[in-house]
């Protein structure tokens, strides 16, 4: 946004957290430091619709889900991040540029917020709120802050090599992993072609995001792409597919904690007013009421850094699947089956599931402090992924055969420690994790509240309360983790992984697109096509077919 070069305002809190007061002055009488603040911040506002349009949550709501916050490095300001949990959405559609001259040193997430979260179009007036009420006035006038002229990202706010890669295996490696081994039984050995196939395709569909965020310093996000590519329409039904993709995330995780938990105890069980609870519904009803409060939270950065274990903990159980098949000798003596057709398709979700990270991808390119080393973050992200994917997916299936479950942890002999020890890392990831991959799906329908209710508590705390109830019930109507993972991974993943990225790229950049690489874009978006259409027929025949049995 251009400046109009007159009146600009500052909201500094008071140092008796009294009140907010105002200071008015012309930019022009202020010192040559004031200026030259406004001519780096304003050189970098477009009047641009991108900034504007819903979903304007996203960027940061994905951020605090996806990244890995590191505690060894902190900056002058005020964590945006904290402030949109902390505030239930009620101040995140106040666009805020927060310098990093505040001088309270606080902890800051490894993926930055965006210049998005600046003050809205149509007003001239910045707000630089310090992190705690009870602070003194700490904004020095004379800073310079140092904008990426690349993307308008403060450059204290960026992330170095290493975060990114981190960063980029938190988002791909998740739950999926624990199905490979049953993706490997349905699809036959054979099928594990389809899981590299995925990976190499899923790749250069990342780079093609690259390029479409290089195409316009304005584009920033996933969203933002969709409606460069098909206007207002496709940034909302974009973002849609990526909200219900979270969205069903949150259902799995549900399932995923009454089928470890009543595998402990599969005793368990209660009589709730002439309703029997089995173990299963019984533990899944208790996970809701668990995950409930962690939503509620006013700040959720914390839970960022507890699901930054997310990594550790799939390291973890891998490396007791392998532990209990080869020093407690459980054995690899199955052989398995070359290919099963039949089955296929469901495999071919639960693969396409595992490269679920593009709608994360944008953002941690554009928080890059050096964005010529996307492509390699890219290839060390998905060459370690893949490779636990199918280290796996080859243990599981050998060890078990074709009585492998869903989800190998129920498999593994209970009586073993290191069987106990990979079922309860299983058991506690979910709970850290739930509240963030639910929480842009909540802020982006509190943008959607009057603006009257907008500063209120009561309305967020309905809607999200309202979600995870939601979740509980589809997850107790749908109980059947690897089919729901196939059909998320049929139905949405290839969507937001093959089909759209290609499809967005030769929108963007038509008339500037070679054949051979329109060629290419053309047999991913088939590819992806025909994946998802006999994936997501195969997923919901079987889930019917389970259903009326």
């Amino acid at each position: 946004m251009k400046n109009s070069g007159s009146d600009q305002s500052f909201y500094i809190e008071s140092e008796d957290d009294e009140e907010v007061e105002k200071l008015e002055y012309d930019r022009n009488e202020e010192d040559e430091g004031n200026e030259e603040f406004y001519a780096s911040f304003s050189s970098q506002r477009k009047n641009s619709s991108y900034a504007t349009q819903w979903p304007q949550s996203y960027r940061q709501s994905i951020d605090l889900y996806s990244s890995v916050p590191s505690p060894t490095i902190g900056f002058l300001g005020t964590p945006t991040l904290s402030r949109l949990g902390s505030s239930f959405l009620s101040s995140s559609l106040t666009r805020r540029f927060t310098p990093e001259s505040l001088n309270a040193p606080v902890k800051k997430p490894l993926l930055p917020p965006s210049v998005d979260d600046e003050i809205q179009p149509h007003k001239r007036t910045y707000s630089l709120a310090t992190p705690a009420p009870s602070r003194k006035p700490s904004v020095r006038f004379d800073e310079k802050v140092q904008v990426d002229h690349g993307h308008g990202i403060p450059l204290g706010r960026q992330s170095s090599y290493g975060q990114a890669v981190v960063n980029g295996i938190n988002v791909l490696c998740g739950v999926g992993i624990l199905s490979t081994p049953y993706a490997a039984k349905e699809g036959g050995w054979l099928g594990l072609i389809i899981l590299l196939t995925f990976a190499v395709l899923s790749f250069y569909t990342g780079l093609l995001l690259r390029q479409c965020l290089d195409s316009s310093p304005e584009l920033e996000t996933y969203p933002d792409i969709g409606q460069a590519a098909f206007g207002s329409t496709g940034r909302i039904a974009l973002s849609i597919i990526l909200y219900v993709e979270l969205y069903a995330s949150c259902v799995d995780y549900i399932i995923l904690e009454g089928d470890n938990l009543s595998s402990l105890f599969p005793n368990a069980h209660i009589n709730l007013g002439g309703f029997d609870l089995n173990s299963r519904r019984l533990f899944s009803l208790m996970t809701t009421l668990a995950v409930l409060p962690t939503v509620w939270l006013r700040d959720l950065s914390v839970l960022s850094y507890i699901s930054a274990g997310g990594v550790v903990a799939s390291f973890l159980v891998v490396f007791c699947l392998f532990w209990v098949g080869l020093v407690d000798q459980v054995g690899f003596q199955n052989k398995g089956t070359v290919l099963n057709l039949s089955t296929l398709p469901v495999a071919v979700g639960l693969y396409g599931f595992c490269y679920s990270g593009h709608a994360v991808f944008p953002n941690i390119y554009t928080s890059m402090a050096e964005p010529r080393k996307f492509s390699s973050v890219l290839l060390s992200c998905f060459g370690i992924c893949s490779l636990l994917y199918a280290g796996t997916a080859v243990m599981g299936y050998k060890m078990f055969g074709e009585a492998t479950e869903s989800q190998f942890t129920l498999n593994m002999p209970k009586d073993l420690v290191a069987s106990k020890i990979a079922v309860w890392a299983t058991i506690v990831n979910p709970f850290t994790k739930y509240a963030l991959t639910l929480s842009p799906v909540a802020m982006s329908l509190e943008e959607l509240l009057p603006p009257r209710h907008l500063k209120s508590h009561v309305y967020p705390m309905l809607i999200r309360t309202a979600l995870v109830v939601s979740t509980l019930l589809v997850g107790l109507s749908v109980p059947f983790f690897g089919l729901v993972l196939s059909l998320i991974g049929s139905l949405l993943t290839m969507l937001v992984t093959l089909i759209l990225p290609p499809a967005c790229y030769l929108s963007i950049l038509r008339g500037k697109v070679g054949c051979i690489q329109a060629t290419i874009c053309i047999i991913i978006i088939a590819v992806g096509a025909v994946s998802s259409a006999f994936g997501t027929y195969s997923a919901l025949t079987k889930i019917i077919q389970n259903l009326s049995s």
